[in-house]
């Protein structure tokens, strides 16, 4: 194919995954409501996957502090082969059924948590063999795969399936499987998060300040909520170090940044 073919054809593929997720919505409701549950009683949310499943959960736990200002062991993402297996495929890393209840073992996980796999194929030893060792010890188990009726739905209480079909390139799950559970993760942990109070209106007034870029926004929030100029509402921010702190600082008297 010329370029603009290839172009167009992996566009038509991807237009059909939102539609995809769509018919898993109901599904992902009953993930979430079990998710904030447990996340309100202090429990943590775990992600576990091989490959670009794996790196997904990753991307998707080390987003949520600075986007929300929760703790860093809130949301948990572990990926078959450990963190080298991030940037670096570890060859039959994710055939090991035992070594992701190893993994979720090294933080002392109790049946307040909720763990959740991550399987394009829905086949993935490594995910099977941890969700199943959950179950049998009495902690919640969820999953996002994009097959119908697999074996890691199987040993999930809470399954989400988003069957994305065959891909361009043929088992490159990467690509629509790979966007599926991106849309899917994106919908998680952010309905999650409104859900346990870190959002406002649509603003994330408890986002880390961690550069420019994010205290400019943080500023121009108070600015709009509080009716300020920007140097008051600039000196309120770093005076308090957060928009909901601000925002509550000011609203119960202090005008003083």
């Amino acid at each position: 194919m010329p370029v603009r073919q290839l172009l167009e054809s992996i566009n038509n593929e991807d237009k059909t995954v939102p539609l995809a997720v769509e018919k898993a919505i109901p599904q992902l409701e009953q993930l979430v409501n079990a998710t904030v549950e447990r996340l309100q009683q202090g429990g943590r949310l775990f992600y576990i996957g091989a490959g670009t499943s794996g790196r997904l959960g990753v991307v998707d736990a080390s987003e949520c502090p600075p986007t929300y200002g929760v703790p860093h062991g809130m949301v948990i993402g572990l990926i078959a082969g450990g963190d080298a297996a991030i940037r670096k495929a570890v060859e039959f890393a994710e055939d090991d059924e035992q070594q992701a209840w190893k993994d979720l073992l090294q933080y002392n996980i109790t049946d307040k948590d909720i763990v959740v796999g991550i399987a394009a194929s829905g086949r993935t030893p490594y995910v099977i063999g941890g969700l199943k060792t959950c179950r049998e010890n009495g902690i919640a188990t969820g999953c996002i795969v994009c097959n119908a009726a697999s074996a890691v739905a199987g040993v999930s209480d809470y399954p989400v399936e988003v069957v994305t079909g065959p891909e361009f390139v043929t088992g490159s799950t990467r690509m629509k499987a790979g966007t599926a559970q991106k849309l899917a993760l994106n919908m998680l942990t952010t309905s999650t998060m409104i859900r346990l109070g870190r959002v406002k209106g649509n603003k994330m007034v408890d986002m880390q300040l961690s550069n420019l870029k994010l205290v400019d926004r943080g500023t121009r929030m108070l600015m709009e909520e509080l009716q300020l100029g920007r140097a008051e509402a600039a000196a309120l921010l770093q005076k308090y170090g957060s928009v909901r702190a601000a925002i509550v600082a000011y609203r119960n008297g202090d005008t003083q940044a």
